[in-house]
């Protein structure tokens, strides 16, 4: 596999890109090191395939101005925007911790509480970003990122748009199948809330343990989203609370109209709920006519109008009693609910004649030919059933039962003998057999990924295999060095096991010393308290004494991995001359005192060596003998004496 051309690159002279996170539908992300601050962040950087598109490119700029607007505890940070040569990227916070779509892998179905505290999280992020006119449109637990200390943070709005009047998906409905909202699937106009549907999917998943729609193929998703009837969470979990449940199926309403008309209405009956886990709150029409408007009071009266008033509202109104209080209109208001009272029954009752008809025609109001009832399908092999009359028998899961053989239906959704349309699809649960296999988790700490895989694949026990890569000082690249379950811990049919992968030792960098000219065994100390540990000398020719450290491979000051080698050029002295070569000899300086005749007078002194004056004209007073000066030579040389411009005599001088 070919190295990513990112990986080892500084991005804007400050970024160094360490490794691969993960590749999402437009963008790569990193993990990164800011040389600047010294940090771990997240870097997304838009794939090459899109690089030239511009229509991708303005997607992706889009993404990046709308998440620099936003700032708040349940939304991953954006450090830094940058359009330049070294491509299109945002720079984020680095989360430790998995995705919320993790954590409900390795918990399974959650409990009320847990559900309840990570969807009020969810959408105080929605409310603040719906506050800043953007939409996130791809809500789903793969992009809410749960903390080691629980709280949350919702991520990657790499399909959300700033929102306008004419806001439509035109292309394509996008995000997740199993969570995008009725008019994605039908590439309506999307608004805020639709982010709140992906929400009340999400909630579902996480107290149901499944989503409420799923099919072989994406488009048969689409389609039970666009066609709605969802079962009711306490279906798969009886121990859903009812308030919970209002909240998620009000969510959940195909009409965005019918739903919550803000994630701030939303809140409010969350917090309801938290605060009395018992409440029920009134089945009630009309809580999504608010068409998105934010929930306000009247100024005058401090009631809040009908239209915006969420589940919750409602109720403490009428337990208080809060109505309007103008006297002079109560008369008119009395009489125009009595028109309005006559004349509602008297429509109800005209469509209740008019579908008794309609029935009637139909063949009977009971066991016509559009209705049958629902057979009990419990115990039969859903394998053998064939095609039966007036139903449509669908597999929704599959458990393990005792008391039903592998391949018995356990359950139904509608019940035995329900009447309904015919055609109707009828949702059975098929029982895996009797109690799960069981089987105990071996040490695989030390082999390579592949090979973990495959022994867990060997066990037949057709188990989710994940991995995960970790930082390690002590186990080998590319082996494992932990597996949840544990050793020893007990691994059963169907189970996720998940594999922590080394990567090697965590990157680890500091500023690089400047020690050229130090002697060697300095410099290595130097390096050594610094905490380099693969520093190695280098013997070069050099002038300088031996031991100098003459160049260093990393440059001085900068911020290098502590696990790089690095090389220190050390002189290894001057060169040591040839004893078989012939050597110019040295030069010697002597004093020498030339020796002069007798004179009572003052005589003119000259000094010939070779074609060299020496001394030239020289005055030297009476009674002098001698004249002293400094000859500097090689061996032995003849010098010429002149006195008064006459010869006297040659003397040798040898320089030893």
């Amino acid at each position: 596999m070919d190295k990513d051309k990112y990986i080892g690159r500084l991005l804007d002279g400050r970024y160094e890109i360490l490794e691969v996170l993960g590749v999402g539908g437009m963008a790569v992300v990193y993990k990164a090191r800011c040389h600047r601050l010294n940090r771990l962040v997240a870097i997304k950087i838009l794939k090459d395939e899109f690089s030239k598109d511009e229509e991708f490119r303005r997607r992706f700029q889009a993404e990046s101005q709308a998440v620099a607007m936003l700032s708040h505890p349940n939304i991953v940070s954006v450090y830094d925007v940058s359009t330049s040569e070294d491509g299109d990227h945002i720079v984020m916070e680095l989360i430790d911790g998995i995705s919320l779509k993790q954590y409900m892998e390795k918990k399974g179905v959650l409990n009320w509480k847990e559900t309840l505290h990570f969807a009020m999280q969810i959408a105080k992020a929605l409310e603040h970003a719906h506050s800043r006119g953007l939409v996130h449109r791809d809500i789903k637990p793969h992009n809410v990122m749960v903390l080691k200390n629980g709280s949350v943070k919702v991520t990657d709005f790499g399909i959300a748009q700033v929102t306008t009047k004419s806001s439509t998906v035109t292309k394509e409905a996008l995000g997740s199948v199993h969570y995008i909202s009725p008019e994605q699937a039908k590439g309506g106009r999307v608004d805020n809330r639709s982010d709140l549907y992906s929400l009340g999917i999400v909630m579902y998943e996480m107290i149901a343990g499944r989503v409420p729609y799923d099919g072989d193929t994406p488009v048969s998703v689409a389609i039970q989203h666009i066609n709605g009837g969802a079962q009711k969470p306490s279906t798969f979990n009886p121990n859903t609370p009812l308030a919970l449940e209002q909240i998620i199926m009000k969510a959940l309403q195909l009409a965005p109209k019918d739903r919550y008309p803000n994630a701030t209405a939303m809140l409010y009956d969350m917090d309801e709920f938290r605060k009395d886990p018992t409440k029920v709150f009134p089945e009630a029409a009309g809580d999504g006519e608010a068409e998105g408007r934010p929930v306000t009071t009247d100024r005058k009266t401090g009631v809040v109008p009908s239209a915006t008033r969420t589940i919750a509202q409602r109720t403490a109104m009428e337990r208080t009693g809060k109505v309007r209080t103008t006297p002079r209109r109560d008369e008119e208001e009395r009489g125009r609910g009595a028109t309005v009272a006559i004349v509602t029954c008297a429509v109800v009752g005209v469509i209740a004649i008019i579908i008794f008809f309609v029935i009637l025609a139909q063949g009977g109001l009971f066991g016509g030919k559009d209705r049958i009832q629902v057979p009990d399908l419990r115990g039969m092999d859903y394998d053998s059933l064939g095609q039966i009359d007036g139903i449509v028998v669908v597999r929704q899961s599959s458990e393990h039962d005792p008391s039903y053989a592998k391949g018995q239906i356990i359950s139904q959704e509608p019940a035995p003998g329900d009447w309904v349309v015919s055609g109707t699809k009828v949702f059975v649960t098929v029982s895996l057999g009797g109690e799960v296999p069981v089987k105990t988790m071996e040490d695989l700490t030390g082999y390579t990924a592949d090979d973990a895989a495959l022994f867990l694949r060997g066990l037949d026990m057709e188990l989710d295999v994940k991995r995960y890569s970790v930082n390690s000082d002590t186990v080998e690249a590319g082996k494992v060095v932990s597996t949840e379950p544990a050793q020893g811990q007990t691994i059963t049919k169907g189970q996720t096991v998940e594999l922590y992968v080394s990567i090697g030792p965590a990157v680890v960098t500091k500023r690089v010393p400047n020690v050229v000219g130090q002697n060697v065994e300095a410099a290595l100390r130097s390096f050594e308290l610094v905490g380099f540990k693969n520093v190695v000398p280098k013997e070069v020719e050099s002038d300088l004494p031996k031991g100098t450290v003459v160049e260093q491979s990393a440059k001085e000051n900068t911020l290098v991995d502590v696990s790089r080698k690095i090389i220190l050029s050390v002189s290894m002295g001057p060169a040591e001359p040839d004893p078989t070569e012939p050597t110019e000899p040295q030069e010697v300086t002597v004093v020498y005192h030339f020796p002069l005749p007798e004179h009572t007078e003052p005589i003119l002194l000259s000094i010939l060596s070779g074609d060299e004056w020496i001394v030239e004209d020289e005055e030297v007073p009476a009674g002098d003998n001698s004249y002293k000066v400094t000859l500097t030579g090689t061996g032995s040389r003849e010098y010429h004496i002149y006195v008064d411009g006459e010869y006297i005599d040659t003397v040798t001088v040898e320089f030893v």
